[in-house]
């Protein structure tokens, strides 16, 4: 492993994505950026699953100034921290879903016990001047651990999910033992400002903290600490280049002849309950229904990956999207034409940048979202001389950025219909004139404005954070 150097940036998530893999997305090669340039460490879960306990070993590999550690998980640990408690509890409880909360005792024991052994791990590696970066559900009580191990570093947190209202976080059982020890940490990031409001609500009515000068938070014992709402983005410049190359991909030039004379919509998610797909199908369906004059002329591709297969709600609504697929095409496809096209694979991202670029509609209407890349995505990758329309659901963080979108409330089947309407049918010039408004929210806040404003604010322990987006 490289020599430790001070004033490092420490990054952990659950997973690292290591020197060999490709960079999933902005997000990985965001932090890659960071750590790079003052040298940095990523630690984390190897994404492997041995016979050996928890952290038995530690790998750690270095690549163009950054280095990597990571653990291995048990099984047990893996199902009862990953799959049990943070995906199977935590997950549906951020997406305002209590009532697909599967909580039990022994999850929250190993999910208590993974984070233990990573702060026990990471200890030895943290210099005096390093600041750490925590990311995601996964973690959260991570500061406190390295805390009660002497650790007095700076030490931020960031939430990709959204943050339900306390009357929710409160379904949790022993809440108070989980979710008071984000105190320990100096800076909790959010995406959005209704994000920030719950969590200060949390705390100043759940956890008897008080609000003093500056934003800060008084915990009962003295301990304080800042939230603020940095909303996430993308490398706008750089998807909208790859976008602009990919219109000559062979993949993208099939589709392009497939759909000639036929509107595209377009909807790329994973094949989860928050994202809202069957909802998103009826929308669609009921387009189909009350306007026949577009059959023939559209067509609906929705890109769904799998996503947590073994998860029994996971398997559901995979079985309820078939069957809605099946019944639309059924209903309404013609010999020389198919209304709904459902694809239940990944695709690279250069692909999915010019499958972006060649629909006249970006279907985005997730149910909940502390964010959703990709209606920021879809909107970076239009041609600028033929833009298309952004559909987009009010519950996405993005809606607070991207108000030139159609906003919808994805549960309402007529909105949603009446929104691929005049997406449709919208005049060339206000389509510029929303892409254009939009693009501007884009390149000011890209990925690199989200890193660093967060950064500075961890580092700068007097400057309030920011309180809205």
């Amino acid at each position: 492993m490289a020599r430790k150097t001070p004033g490092r940036l420490i990054v952990v998530s659950n997973r690292v994505a290591l020197p060999h893999q490709t960079a999933a997305g902005g997000l990985a090669s965001a932090l890659r950026a960071a750590l790079a340039e003052n040298g940095g460490l990523w630690f984390g879960w190897s994404g492997k699953v041995s016979a050996a306990e928890t952290g038995a070993e530690l790998h750690q590999a270095s690549d163009h100034g950054i280095d990597y550690a990571t653990v291995d998980f048990s099984r047990a640990d893996h199902d009862a921290f990953y799959a049990g408690f943070s995906n199977g509890a935590l997950w549906p409880l951020l997406h305002y879903r209590p009532d697909l909360v599967d909580y039990q005792r022994s999850h929250l024991d190993g999910y208590l016990r993974v984070n233990r052994i990573f702060a026990e791990r990471l200890r030895p590696l943290i210099g005096p001047d390093d600041t750490i970066w925590v990311h995601d559900y996964h973690l959260i009580p991570l500061a406190a651990m390295l805390r009660k191990l002497g650790v007095k570093n700076r030490i931020g947190f960031f939430l990709h999910t959204p943050l339900p209202a306390a009357g929710l976080l409160i379904a949790l059982p022993n809440h108070h033992e989980l979710l008071e020890t984000l105190a320990s940490y100096d800076l909790i990031g959010v995406h959005t400002h209704r994000d920030l409001r719950a969590l200060e609500d949390y705390f100043l009515h759940e956890a008897g903290a008080v609000m003093r000068l500056g934003g800060r938070m008084r915990m009962p014992g003295g301990r304080e600490f800042r939230a603020g709402a940095f909303p996430i983005s993308i490398d706008t410049e750089h998807i909208a280049g790859i976008a602009q190359k990919a219109v000559g991909l062979k993949e993208i030039v099939q589709l392009r002849e497939s759909t000639r004379g036929i509107a595209l919509i377009i909807g790329v998610d994973r094949l989860d309950y928050s994202k809202g797909l069957p909802h998103r199908f009826q929308g669609y369906a009921r387009l189909l229904e009350r306007d026949p004059e577009l059959h023939r002329h559209v067509t609906f591709m929705q890109i769904a990956p799998p996503s947590r297969g073994a998860v029994l709600e996971y398997r559901a609504i995979r079985r309820e999207l078939e069957r809605s697929a099946g019944h639309i095409n059924g209903k309404y496809a013609a010999p020389d034409w198919v209304p709904i096209r459902y694809i239940n694979k990944s695709f690279p991202h250069r692909l999915l940048a010019g499958y972006y670029r060649s629909a006249r509609v970006g279907l985005v209407t997730p149910l909940r979202d502390g964010m959703n890349l990709v209606a920021k995505e879809y909107v970076a990758c239009q041609d600028p001389e033929d833009p298309g329309v952004l559909v987009l659901s009010r519950f996405a963080g993005a809606a607070l950025e991207l108000g030139d979108a159609l906003l919808v409330n994805p549960a309402d089947t007529e909105e949603v219909a009446d929104a691929l309407e005049q997406a449709l049918h919208m005049p060339l010039t206000e389509r510029r004139r929303r892409w254009k408004a939009m693009m501007r929210v884009l390149r000011h806040n890209d990925i690199t404005h989200w890193r660093t404003s967060f950064l500075e604010a961890l580092r700068a322990p007097g400057k309030p954070a920011p309180d809205q987006p």
